[in-house]
């Protein structure tokens, strides 16, 4: 029947229908996802996504409407990428988003979002952020001069590592608001600081970053779909029912109903200088981020 969106013939679909295409099974090659009730076949464009493949490839056989709303600020521009991707929509009788959610829940979430927005929380002040990364800077700049100045003996050198180490803290949490495009409202900013403090501050790439970061937000404890749910599958399990199921039955490789007495002493040392340092540099040679 006639579709509505730029005049083209469009094919009504069930969830049953869209459930199907989501990238495993029998219908591996076929990925959909529902926007605004509009279906799109995302099979070939999820590899060349700006924000990269897995992102947009866990909604497969998804409502991602609300990941879309979150994570596009210019949404006029994202359509026309959307727009050769239409193949449908959803039928009258279908809801506007899998049966399986819980109803209340999602329109509670997007009536939140909604007076979240009127009252102008999501504002944020472009000042207060410059101001942020300067007084960094000026640490940075001094926790070097301190060892120029007055050598590396015990004292310069403590004092040194305190101002570094709050630089380091600091600069975490303000690469993580550029890299969620939430300071300036055009994108391309957002990127090109977030790139400066991260790679420059921090040494990791942004794009490592946002790789990670965005699964996390697009599935958040989602197993095998949240990396921060996947960091250590070797010595962690998340959850207190996931883990004690999997320590009970011994599956995996570690009792992990027990994690939370052996976590201070595997968690901290594997977490950081392990995991995080060799992913960094996997990354870097995979993507080839030289920069």
């Amino acid at each position: 029947m006639a579709g509505s969106e730029g005049g083209r013939s469009s094919r009504l679909f069930t969830w049953e229908e869209i459930g199907q295409r989501n990238g495993r099974g029998s219908a591996a090659q076929e990925r959909w996802l529902v926007i605004e009730r509009k279906v799109y076949d995302i099979s070939k464009f999820y590899r060349r996504h700006p924000g990269g493949s897995r992102v947009i490839s866990h909604y497969a056989g998804q409502d991602a409407t609300d990941p879309f709303t979150a994570f596009h600020l210019d949404k006029t521009l994202v359509r026309k990428y959307l727009s050769p991707l239409l193949i449908g929509e959803l039928a009258p009788d279908q809801p506007s988003f899998e049966p399986s959610k819980n109803k209340k829940l999602v329109e509670d979430f997007r009536e939140l979002r909604a007076a979240v927005e009127r009252m102008g929380l999501l504002n944020p002040n472009p000042a207060f952020f410059i101001l942020y990364l300067c007084r960094i800077l000026l640490l940075d700049i001094a926790a070097w001069l301190t060892i120029w100045y007055f050598g590396a003996s015990t004292v310069p050198f403590l004092f040194s590592a305190v101002l570094l180490g709050t630089v380091q803290a600091q600069a975490g949490w303000l690469q993580h608001d550029f890299g969620h495009l939430s300071v300036f409202s055009t994108s391309k900013w957002n990127h090109w600081v977030h790139k400066f403090v991260i790679g420059h501050l921090k040494g990791a790439p942004g794009s490592c970053w946002d790789h990670l970061h965005f699964q996390h937000h697009a599935k958040p404890n989602c197993f095998r779909k949240d990396p921060d749910v996947n960091m250590h599958p070797l010595f962690f399990a998340l959850g207190k029912t996931l883990s004690v199921e999997l320590g009970v039955q011994k599956k995996k490789f570690m009792p992990y109903n027990h994690q939370h007495k052996y976590f201070f002493i595997i968690g901290p040392p594997a977490l950081v200088p392990l995991y995080f340092q060799w992913y960094i540099f996997y990354f870097v040679v995979q993507r080839k981020q030289w920069v």
